[in-house]
This record gives C-alpha cells, structure tokens and sequence, in this order.
C-alpha cells in the first residue's frame, strides 16, 4: 500500500513540477538555436525593456488577460515588436477575440515566425518576431475570415503607431 501511495505522489509532484520548468534562464528560441538580425546580449535587453516586457519576449512568459491597454486600442495604426521595431500588424487585422488579449487574423508579410510548442503537455504554435526572434504570442485556428486564424498575442511585446491623419 505504501509503495502505491509513494509511487501516485511522487508521479502527483511530477506533474506538478512540469509547467516550472518552463522558466529556464533562457528559451531554445531566444538562445541563439536560430540566427536573428537583431541581437542584444541578455543584460541588454534588460536595460532596454520594461520586466514584463523581458519577460515575455526574452523568456516566453505571458502576461495575465485583460491588463494590455493594446487589447483595447482601435485606432488606425501599425503594431510593431517593442524589441527592435519591426512592424508586424496591421490595425485593420485586429479583432475582439474574447481573450483578453490583443488578437489579429494576419501578420505582415515577412514579420513573424513561428515554431511548434510542445510546453504544458499540448501542442501550440508560437509566434515570433522574425527580427530579434522576441516570443510574441501563439496562433489558434479559431479565428474570423479571411484566414480562420487568430493570432493572439501578448501587449507587452508590441507597441503602437497611429496612422498619419
């Protein structure tokens, strides 16, 4: 009986521990497995970048729903990273998708990434910046036409331009 129970909560602590270890010192992306233009050393970043910022485009973390003031800009207007500046949507994209996140239907051409996921026992794909390879959000298959596609990323990886009246 002991052996059972020792065997079900140490398999119980496994599981738990698992989503920890996403927090290593430094992503497989970000770690330099693939070569981007833009490049800062890690103590860089962190100078350049507000924490949540960092945190999320240098070690993949999400912000909570509902606290980007981007989910709620509707203005006309571009939507560049906040690591180098490269515009990656289109304000005529974004949607209210329920998340609580800023969510578009497309990106840019040539503006984002993506690699496949595999973190919290499913798979997903992430987005990211193909400048400086910053995680910006992931894509779903739920989203409106023209694409059915929803990218749902993180404010804190972006900023905002207004267009030019």
């Amino acid at each position: 009986m002991n052996n059972r129970r020792t065997i079900l909560i140490a398999g119980l602590a496994t599981a738990a521990a698992l989503p920890l270890l996403r927090f290593t010192e430094q992503p497989v992306l970000a770690a330099g497995a693939t070569k981007f233009e833009y490049v800062l050393t890690d103590a860089q970043w962190k100078a350049k970048l507000p924490l949540l910022s960092y945190q999320v485009l240098r070690h993949e973390a999400t912000e909570r729903a509902f606290t980007s003031p981007l989910n709620d800009e509707h203005r006309a207007g571009t939507f560049a990273c906040l690591g180098c500046a490269l515009p990656l949507f289109n304000s005529k994209t974004k949607f209210d998708s329920g998340t609580g996140w800023p969510s578009f239907y497309r990106p840019l051409a040539n503006a984002a990434g993506t690699t496949t996921d595999t973190q919290f026992m499913m798979e997903r794909t992430e987005v990211h910046c193909r400048r400086c390879g910053g995680h910006l959000g992931h894509v779903f298959n739920d989203g409106p036409p023209p694409t059915g596609l929803r990218y749902c990323m993180n404010g804190a990886s972006l900023s905002f331009t207004p267009a030019k009246a």
